[in-house]
């Protein structure tokens, strides 16, 4: 009585936005699976194919009943998935071209039963299924919010149950399939609830917009994390802050359109401002790389024209600099590594300091290391291993190089480079002055 009188109340206020909310969080959380399957537009095909079912089951029931015509538009949509099936398991047709195929005649004949339906002899304009073309949540019933309430519990529980199988399809088949997992079954799970909840949302947010509602948020979820089970309830959050936000600022436009351009929005500051996959992070990420090559780059070739006159630390013209190597920005360059201590500039020379010469050394071991390694191993000539060792040096990690010396020093090739750790003090004071007992 106490949960039929909530939801009266709500009928007057913020019905539509937990409905829309409703749909958008279990939209974006089984969105997550249909992505990272590959299926995107599995969501987009179901929806334009549920339209011929919506329009049968009007005919045959007469009513505007959100169940009856789910049910409808289910049947349909199942249908479009065995025909897409048999398409591309019987002949020739790539998957997306098959999806494309039925997506058409499917949408092609629900238009033409939207039309029948249009007449005055069988419904007219009463029938109102226009909504199921471009979304109406304001016509939501509190029957609708009770289905969709429903609909988001049973497929968060199938989620839950089956989040590990699901996870491994998603990731790695071939290793699901080798323990003999049902991947199939799980497959068809994971369709049918992509299916039943496209159908629910079609009278909110309308057959054109609702794959839209399975894409978007689990497309930005993606920006923000590598983990599965983050990226589910990021997916579902960012769902039901679409639906939210565009019901509430949304109003005086079509509410369908609204929602999924919030989203779209979610996605553009996603695309830019997201702390590691975000284009400004990766934009400010490369340039930190390449500054660092550059460095590196100026560091290494000091070392290599110094080398002869080692363990002196002679001045390097910076004419010979400038010949040695080609350098977009060599002022720059020097003035920010004379900044960190590491060269000293002398006029129109330049000279390693103590510090740098360090860097510096282990630097050009790094790189003749890996030198040796691309010739020896990749069979790479010797007149081109130089660049070839530029490419990798400055983006393996240190523990890589520490595996390739180990290689090389139980293969006998690894040149005496590093000096032996001295023994320490405190033991040479120990062995001079033995304890007393």
């Amino acid at each position: 009585m106490t949960g039929s009188i909530f939801v009266l109340g709500l009928t007057l206020t913020n019905k539509v936005m937990i409905g829309t909310a409703v749909l958008g969080g279990m939209a974006g959380v089984i969105g997550c699976f249909a992505v990272l399957r590959g299926r995107s537009l599995v969501g987009d095909m179901l929806a334009h194919s549920a339209l011929p079912g919506v329009c049968f089951a009007f005919l045959l029931l007469n009513s505007r009943s959100l169940l009856g015509l789910s049910i409808g538009a289910l049947i349909s949509g199942l249908f479009a998935i065995g025909a897409v099936t048999i398409i591309t398991h019987w002949t020739r047709t790539k998957e997306d071209a098959a999806i494309g195929i039925v997506l058409s005649t499917f949408f092609g004949a629900g238009i033409v039963l939207l039309s029948v339906i249009q007449k005055p002899s069988v419904g007219g304009n009463k029938a109102g299924l226009d909504s199921y073309l471009f979304g109406e949540p304001g016509n939501m019933l509190t029957a609708d919010l009770y289905l969709l309430t429903i609909v988001a519990v049973i497929v968060l529980l199938i989620v839950a149950i089956l989040f590990k199988e699901f996870k491994i399809i998603c990731f790695d088949t071939d290793f699901a399939k080798s323990q003999g997992w049902p991947t199939l079954s799980l497959d068809l799970a994971i369709m049918t609830s992509l299916a039943v909840v496209t159908i629910v949302g079609l009278p909110i947010v309308g057959v054109i917009l609702m794959a839209a509602m399975i894409i978007f948020p689990a497309a930005t979820a993606r920006f923000w994390t590598h983990q599965l089970h983050t990226m589910l309830l990021l997916a579902g959050g960012f769902g039901i802050a679409a639906g939210l936000l565009g019901t509430k600022f949304g109003q005086g436009l079509p509410t369908g359109a609204a929602i999924v351009l919030t989203a779209a929005a979610m996605f553009v500051l996603s695309i830019l401002f997201a702390p590691r996959q975000g284009m400004i992070a990766r934009l400010t990420a490369e340039v930190r790389l390449r500054r660092r090559m550059a460095r590196e780059h100026l560091l290494r070739s000091l070392f290599e024209l110094s080398e002869s006159a080692l363990p002196q630390l002679p001045q390097i013209p910076l004419q010979r600099l400038r010949d040695y190597r080609y350098w977009r920005s060599l002022d720059a360059l020097l003035s920010k590594a004379t900044e960190k201590g590491m060269v000293t500039r002398l006029g129109q020379a330049v000279q390693l300091t103590a510090v740098g010469y360090r860097h510096a050394a282990e630097l050009t071991k790094a790189h003749r290391l890996w030198e040796m390694y691309l010739m020896q191993h990749a069979n790479i000539a010797s007149d081109h291993v130089d660049r070839d060792a530029d490419d990798v040096e400055h983006l393996l990690p240190e523990s890589l190089l520490v595996e390739l010396e180990q290689q090389l020093a139980s293969a006998g090739r690894l040149p005496a480079l590093i000096a032996e750790v001295p023994v320490s003090p405190h033991q040479l004071d120990s062995d001079a002055n033995p304890p007393k007992h």
